[in-house]
């Protein structure tokens, strides 16, 4: 399995080598993007069996906004994490904060099967947040389901809705697709680290698991 962290770099650790025990470090303005309110740097990424895809594109792929196709379409342009991967993004030393509404969403390419409404290809993933990196709250999410709205809390079963990416500042979760996540839930005011782990089971090469195409901020200082 093999480490990948963006500390101010890109530092790759061989199968079996220990891995990096440094703080991640907000604020490499070489992996800033624009529109800024879309992550802005990667920080760690952790790849599980049946990762692959999008990792040639790393950082580039999972930074800046979402690559949204025709309505309840999937993107290619994404990363897939792998069973049980995860990874770490950050907006360049910004943070998150907590007002009305939803405060950031994740854009996974879940995709409506067969174009039927109502019915979604979904790969879900725990989504977590940090002010440090360090010390990580996790939003309630039950992959088996409950309910009308089955995977609330989970990242990665709304598809992304066609919207202009470039010029929607702030975004506007009901128009953007995607999940949002209200920082309210959690009772925490501002945060600056998102932290997304693949819930499933399937470790099919090279595109098992979540696959994250971007997190955008509805509010961020």
């Amino acid at each position: 399995m093999r480490r990948v962290a963006v500390l101010g770099l890109l530092l790759v650790t061989a199968c079996g080598s220990e891995p990096s025990t440094q703080t991640p470090q907000p604020g490499n303005a070489s992996l800033k993007v624009s529109p800024p309110i879309y992550a802005s740097e990667l920080v760690q990424f952790e790849p599980g069996p049946g990762a692959g895809f999008g990792q040639d594109d790393l950082p580039g792929v999972v930074l800046g906004g979402p690559r949204p196709g025709a309505s309840g379409a999937g993107s290619l342009d994404v990363l897939s994490l792998g069973a049980g991967g995860w990874i770490v993004l950050g907006f360049g030393g910004r943070s998150i904060t907590d007002g009305p509404g939803p405060d950031f969403v994740v854009f996974e390419n879940a995709f409506e099967v067969a174009n039927s409404p109502g019915q979604v290809y979904a790969e879900l993933g725990l989504v977590s947040v940090s002010t440090d990196a360090v010390t990580w709250h996790d939003f309630t999410c039950n992959p088996g389901g409950f309910g009308e709205d089955e995977w609330q809390g989970c990242a990665g079963w709304n598809p992304t809705s066609p919207y202009d990416v470039e010029n929607m500042e702030p975004l506007d979760a009901d128009a953007t697709g995607g999940d949002a996540f209200d920082l309210l839930d959690l009772g925490l005011s501002a945060v600056s680290f998102v932290r997304i782990k693949d819930l499933g089971e399937d470790n099919t090469a090279p595109t098992a698991g979540f696959d994250l195409d971007a997190i955008g901020a509805v509010h961020l200082r």
